[in-house]
């Protein structure tokens, strides 16, 4: 075994008989990593953190070799953001992000890019009063750094440019032009504007993206082509996902 330091986001807690804990967290030096914290439950003193989720911490683990969970040996608050904790819409939305990044990497699979995001998303939560923008900011973002996005810069089939119509793909992860429509029977039409939301976004940081308009329309659409995207291959809907949908409906 050798001993590593990291600093990551917490994706998610949960007890370990009835003394410890396991955590995963997404961290900067190499992407998903799982540890156990002995006796974090009996003897929370041992650790200067908590460990809450989407929680900032720097971590030290014995990075064993033959498993892949580890031995997390100390554990320091680097930042709660407590203001994202005092608002409920907040802090769903940031629990959908550390969901979101727990169902698409795969365990120490480094992504700095994806960690920044991340990083990024959450401290923006902290000031910005339209977490549900930065919800689909990130979703969009996301996917583009993992290597899961659906396809939108040409025929998911052919390949061709599009520059008329064109309908979505779930099967087929993309757009269709008038040519291949056919290839899929359920796919759905979509407005150009939504393209060129995704285009932006995909293209742009993450702060410029925040200053994109997005009217009610196309922001709706995006939502839904995005959560059947990613309920079609993830097999399953993330359950903060529904919480966030059952808010929205609530409005």
């Amino acid at each position: 075994m050798s001993i590593d330091k990291a600093c990551g986001l917490v994706l998610n807690k949960r007890d370990l008989r009835e003394t410890s804990i396991i955590v995963d967290l997404y961290t900067r030096e190499f992407g998903k990593i799982s540890g156990i914290l002995k006796g974090a439950r009996t003897e929370p003193e041992k650790f200067a953190s908590n460990l809450e989720l989407f929680s900032l911490n720097e971590i030290i683990f014995y990075r064993k070799t033959r498993s892949s969970l580890h031995l997390i040996t100390q554990a320091d608050k680097l930042n709660n953001f407590t203001g994202i904790r005092q608002n409920m819409d907040r802090a769903n939305t940031a629990g959908f992000m550390m969901e979101l990044v727990n169902s698409i990497m795969q365990p120490e699979d480094a992504n700095e890019e994806i960690f920044n995001l991340a990083l990024a998303s959450i401290k923006e939560l902290e000031t910005n009063y339209n977490p549900e923008k930065i919800a689909t900011i990130f979703k969009i973002k996301m996917l583009s750094l993992s290597g899961f996005k659906p396809h939108f810069d040409s025929c998911v089939s052919c390949r061709e440019k599009i520059m008329g119509q064109s309908k979505f793909s779930l099967s087929r992860g993309g757009l269709l032009c008038p040519n291949c429509m056919q290839k899929d029977p359920a796919s759905r039409s979509i407005f150009r504007g939504t393209i060129a939301t995704i285009l932006h976004i995909e293209k742009n940081t993450f702060s410029s993206s925040l200053n994109l308009g997005m009217n009610p329309q196309i922001k709706k659409e995006l939502d839904l082509i995005l959560n059947a995207f990613l309920n079609f291959h993830l097999g399953r809907e993330l359950k903060s996902q529904r919480v966030l949908n059952k808010m929205e409906e609530a409005v």
